[in-house]
């Protein structure tokens, strides 16, 4: 499929560069796409509105407000484009676009588009490895962008190395190949996940606590399963020897309910999912020794109180989160897990057994049964990878409903 008949969004920030978007623009036209700049105020010591709208055939945008008052809706541009492409897109501009500060038309604008969003990084070389651009940019892929890489050749400042804006022949190949190819934009792509995993320990002294044999292999492979389809993930994890391969994941690591509480709802208010697979403690000591108890005596009394729950926490003060329970369950399996859904204003809950050989614990394998108030599938015993894709397309056939 080629260009012709779609609209092109074409965002041009302060960089050198910017003389290159002539030329883009011309070929997007020549192709017979429809093509919409905007600019940012920078970008206007490099390039003029008149050359770019002269190509375009449409006025070019650089500020919210036009010459006689009118408003320049973000939204509406934003909602026009079936693609937006950035380019050039300077070290700031990519910043800003990542951290989600909006301080100009041409992030707003960003930052209110469903369509795809192409990034063509141009800056000088040493700037375009900081470790701060790398990381942005995987930021960026990670939200589901397409990053057309920066090519070799002589920069501005003279030096020369990889920093200068792709071609507009390499730009304009990419849009037409995502337009022939149909791929579909990831299934979780735009949607910020939540979960919770691990144990919690509850400490008696400075040395001992009360904790379970929760290991977070669950949680986290639903987290690197979510990362794949395209999420924004945050991994609030208990204590544990686990690790994320995905460097894109924000895990926080926390070791009592009381922590893991206040973690989660740092993010609450933000998030689309939540998944609680945290094995948190039921109960704490209500003292916590200062030194190490001695073990003098032949019995030792504590006194426990209990936890907060954090999942009814997150039932109760749910707004628009999709949220998901996990209940480890030894009798009356499925009765239990029904009332956990329904007291815990939960939208699906996963139900163990320990009863099942291979499920529960510290297993590199689950067998699940999913309930939501309408629905319920049992599944075979599996991997934990293989479960956390059964249980996260299960919640996207509940979003698509």
């Amino acid at each position: 499929m080629s260009v012709s008949g779609k609209k092109i969004l074409i965002a041009v920030s302060g960089g050198i560069a910017a003389y290159k978007i002539h030329f883009l623009i011309r070929d997007f036209v020549k192709k017979g796409a429809e093509v919409q700049v905007i600019m940012t105020s920078d970008a206007e010591h490099f390039v003029t509105k008149l050359s770019l709208s002269t190509l375009s055939k449409k006025p070019v945008y650089s500020d919210f407000y036009g010459d006689n008052g009118s408003w320049n809706s973000h939204v509406e541009l934003a909602l026009w484009a079936d693609v937006m492409i950035v380019a050039p897109c300077t070290a700031n501009t990519l910043s800003k676009m990542v951290n989600g500060m909006c301080d100009n038309l041409v992030i707003a604008t960003y930052m209110s588009a469903k369509c795809p969003v192409f990034i063509a990084p141009a800056m000088d070389l040493d700037m375009y490895v900081h470790p701060s651009t790398k990381k942005n940019l995987e930021l960026a892929e990670h939200f589901g962008h397409r990053v057309i890489p920066a090519e070799n050749g002589e920069l501005a400042s003279g030096l020369v190395g990889q920093g200068r804006m792709a071609e507009p022949a390499t730009i304009l190949a990419a849009v037409e190949n995502y337009f022939a190819s149909g791929i579909p934009l990831k299934s979780l792509e735009g949607k910020t996940v939540l979960i919770t995993a691990g144990p919690t320990y509850e400490a008696i002294d400075p040395v001992r606590f009360i904790g379970n044999h929760s290991s977070g292999k669950m949680g986290y492979s639903l987290a690197e399963e979510a990362s794949k389809r395209g999420a924004k993930v945050i991994l609030i994890s208990g204590p544990g020897s686990q690790t994320v391969h995905d460097k894109s994941i924000a895990v926080h690591k926390v070791t009592s309910a009381k922590e893991m509480l206040a973690k989660v709802f740092e993010f609450y208010d933000r998030i689309d999912i939540g998944i609680a697979s945290a094995a948190v403690a039921d109960y704490a000591p209500k003292e916590i020794a200062k030194e190490k108890i001695k073990k003098n005596d032949e019995h030792l009394t504590i006194e426990l109180v209990k936890n907060p729950d954090i999942l009814k926490t997150m039932g109760d003060k749910k707004t628009h989160q999709f949220l998901v329970g996990f209940a480890l369950e030894t009798q009356n399996e499925e009765e239990n897990a029904k009332g956990k859904l329904e007291k815990k204003n939960l939208d699906m809950i996963v139900l163990n057994s320990l009863r099942d050989e291979g499920a529960g614990f510290k297993n590199d394998t689950n067998k699940i049964k999913i309930f939501t108030r309408t629905d319920e599938k049992e599944f075979d015993l599996k991997s934990k990878d293989e479960v956390a894709k059964d249980i996260l397309d299960f919640v996207e056939a509940q979003l698509l409903k």
